[in-house]
């Protein structure tokens, strides 16, 4: 594969493993996840399992220690596959420098579609750029409007980077990925293993599918409740997301002086 925009240069595949990039032959056929999630791999416990309780332990380390000092922080997610001109990109710019502008920092999964476009918006407008890429087969690697990045191998480590360092999730327009991480929070929140935030959904058009069936299945068939319903909040306005993680950050400010 050739890129015209550097003279037709070769653009040769790349797998970044935490700090390591690999190039051509050497990048391996399965990722660090596959390896330690796959049972066929079971029978390398006694030998191999063990370093690599190591690998995550370090990752949660380098994890911790690069984003402790990060101000307040919204996790944002979308599709990365969203063109630079679809109408999610153009809210995530607008999403990424009205967070900044109320003096939040920015955290997306670091590729490209809609988190590179929250992610440009918050540095155009001056505020903290946020990446957290992963090892994936299909690599695209970190896009080029982040302050601060970083590669995991486990999915498990990055997820845990995304809720510790966020007052809030916003989530557009997206596919499995996006839907992971929007259950995820969901699921935190509702059985209070994470004190609770807004997990605010952008693109009422969207989402309304999703929204329809969670209230005419799960809800009639009581696998949740009313107040599960209202740990969601819908909306199409980017100055209506910013103002309902100010206004719960506010609220929590009050409840921590009383107490």
């Amino acid at each position: 594969m050739t890129d015209s925009a550097n003279g037709g240069r070769r653009i040769e595949p790349e797998r970044h493993r935490g700090a390591v990039t690999l190039r051509r032959e050497s990048i391996p056929p399965s990722t660090a996840d596959e390896k330690l999630l796959d049972s066929h791999h079971r029978r390398e416990w006694k030998t191999k399992d063990a370093w690599r309780a190591l690998r995550i332990l370090s990752e949660f380390v380098e994890g911790f220690d690069t984003l402790a000092d990060l101000p307040p922080a919204v996790s944002v997610f979308g599709s990365a596959r969203s063109k630079p001109d679809s109408p999610e990109c153009e809210t995530a710019a607008d999403l990424g420098a009205a967070l900044a502008e109320a003096g939040y920092a920015v955290i997306t999964g670091g590729g490209p579609g809609v988190m590179e476009a929250a992610n440009r918006g918050a540095t155009e407008a001056g505020g903290m750029s946020v990446g957290l890429g992963i090892e994936l087969p299909f690599e695209q690697g970190l896009n080029d409007w982040i302050d601060i990045g970083i590669d995991f191998r486990y999915f498990f480590v990055r997820k845990t980077m995304f809720v510790k360092y966020a007052q809030a999730f916003v989530v557009l327009p997206g596919g499995f990925g996006t839907l992971d991480e929007l259950f995820e929070a969901i699921t935190l929140v509702q059985t209070k293993k994470v004190t609770r935030f807004p997990v605010i959904l952008m693109g009422t058009e969207y989402w309304s599918g999703l929204l329809d069936w969670i209230k005419q299945t799960l809800l009639a068939d009581g696998k949740v409740n009313e107040n599960d319903l209202e740990l969601i909040q819908v909306t199409d306005d980017v100055d209506e997301a910013v103002r309902i993680i100010v206004d719960a950050d506010a609220a929590l400010a009050a409840t921590d002086g009383k107490q």
